[in-house]
């Protein structure tokens, strides 16, 4: 076997995803607060064309208005 076929073996060509491995989908907008796709998008993105997801993709940016920063917690205690 030489080592081109060898290397073939153990190479995969993934799937582009944006995921940040920061799951949550924010309540109201339902939307995931670390990627900005939808529950919707999340189960399909498998089975979507490269070129459906490279449009999700380009997309998602403009999402993040979305989801807006949580209030209270540690940060907030802080400032008081």
């Amino acid at each position: 076997m030489n080592n081109q076929n060898s290397n073939e073996i153990w190479e995969r060509k993934e799937i582009d995803s944006p995921c940040i491995k920061l799951c949550s989908i924010h309540p109201s907008e339902r939307i995931c607060v670390g990627c900005y796709r939808s529950i919707e998008e999340i189960g399909i993105w498998s089975k979507l064309s490269p070129e459906a997801r490279s449009t999700i993709m380009k997309e998602l940016p403009g999402r993040a208005h979305q989801v807006q920063k949580r209030r209270g917690g540690r940060g907030s205690r802080l400032t008081k």
